[in-house]
């Protein structure tokens, strides 16, 4: 607030008001992870949002959208490397045991909470299908 700096201001207004709807709404206080889902959901908003913006050719709301992720983008941990996340998904994979796409639940099952806010879970399933298929 005392920056003057708006767009940073009113992205956190934002997360703050989607974290305390979503405990109001399961009358529960949100922890670490469940506050790390609604980041993770408002990014997921925002990018589809700047898809369909780029379409409409309204660089003026695409901009305000990476502007508002790039805010929010910083209250997510670290990413994990590519490498980082085929090795984890080869250990899941062997731990669970699974043998092929049916399987395929299991595995995201483990990985979920162990890649939680640092890799996109859409590219990990893909990456899941195609070990278990292969």
């Amino acid at each position: 607030m005392r920056a003057k700096d708006s767009a940073r201001l009113s992205a956190l207004r934002l997360l703050t008001a989607a974290i305390k709807q979503k405990e109001v709404d399961e009358r529960v206080e949100l922890g670490d992870a469940e506050v790390l889902a609604v980041l993770e959901k408002m990014i997921k908003q925002r990018r589809e949002s700047i898809a369909q913006f780029e379409k409409a050719s309204r660089t003026d709301l695409v901009d305000k959208e990476k502007a508002e992720i790039d805010v929010l983008s910083v209250y997510l941990p670290q990413r994990m490397s590519e490498a980082e996340v085929e090795k984890l998904v080869d250990s899941v994979i062997s731990e669970t045991g699974a043998a092929g796409t049916k399987d395929m639940g299991k595995v995201m099952a483990a990985l979920k909470p162990r890649l939680a806010g640092r890799a996109d879970m859409g590219t990990v399933s893909g990456l899941v299908k195609s070990r278990l298929s292969g």
